[in-house]
């Protein structure tokens, strides 16, 4: 995705299949939530949190649930339609992490849930270092299926083979955080594992709303979809599986606090 057109409009393709990423996508065990606090340095209760790249609320739920008072960002107007049917009273503001809407030094933490390979990291960063205040955190978290599982390997094979120079998962997340400590902030990171019981339709779900499938004409995707369906089941007949994840989190304090 190094053509910036191509890039916007992959960004920008999940609009169209916003309910099936908050039927289908994976939540967070609490014990992200309690590594971010640890990492960070401070408790989120009455911290003022801007969760940049929110889709439908999923992770903001969560955050708002722990007593931060959080202000969502999404440039989707599908996503955000979506997360103001499922996230009444919290405030959501049209934006991106690349150009954040907000005055300088005015939040405490700046979280990105499966959202921060969507920025440019050399605008990104900046304008988190600028709206954060000092030993404010920037938190960034991936879940990523757990290829060391058969079966979820396999599914990544199939996609692969289905969608040649289209299917991919999140990359490097390296990469993706090596900005943050040449910027100047104290970078710490664990990673979490912990799975989920779901039904061979909620996966699917899940799979429509990532991005290699949500930019697919619908025809082309209906068909990926349905091989994958009879693939499933072939496996798992009664239509239930237990889905492994690994959970990576990195949270980059700016001057001030300490990681």
């Amino acid at each position: 995705m190094t053509d910036e057109s191509d890039f916007r409009a992959i960004a920008t393709s999940f609009g169209g299949v916003a309910a099936e990423y908050e039927q289908g996508r994976p939540g967070y065990p609490d014990e992200l939530f309690d590594e971010l606090e640890r990492l960070a340095g401070r408790t989120l209760k009455g911290a003022r949190v801007l969760d940049v790249g929110a889709g439908t609320g999923i992770a903001t739920r969560r955050l708002a649930a722990r007593g931060a008072e959080v202000v969502a960002v999404e440039p989707s107007p599908g996503m955000g339609a979506q997360f103001l049917a499922g996230s009444p009273g919290i405030p959501l503001v049209k934006g991106t992490g690349d150009e954040l809407p907000f005055h300088d030094h005015s939040a405490d933490f700046i979280t990105y849930a499966q959202a921060f390979h969507w920025t440019r990291p050399e605008l990104a960063v900046p304008e988190a270092i600028r709206v954060l205040r000092p030993g404010g955190a920037l938190a960034t978290w991936w879940n990523v299926k757990d290829e060391s599982v058969p079966w979820v390997r396999a599914l990544g094979e199939r996609m692969a083979a289905a969608l040649p120079g289209r299917y991919h998962g999140y990359g490097q997340i390296d990469h993706h955080t090596s900005h943050f400590a040449p910027a100047g902030l104290a970078v710490a990171d664990v990673t979490l594992r912990w799975e989920r019981e779901v039904t061979v339709d909620r996966l699917l779900k899940d799979l429509t709303s990532r991005s290699y499938l949500a930019s697919l004409d619908p025809e082309r995707r209906a068909r990926v979809l349905a091989d994958e369906r009879a693939a499933l089941l072939a496996e798992f007949p009664d239509g239930r599986l237990t889905e492994p994840y690994v959970l990576r989190l990195t949270v980059a304090v700016t001057p001030g606090g300490a990681a």
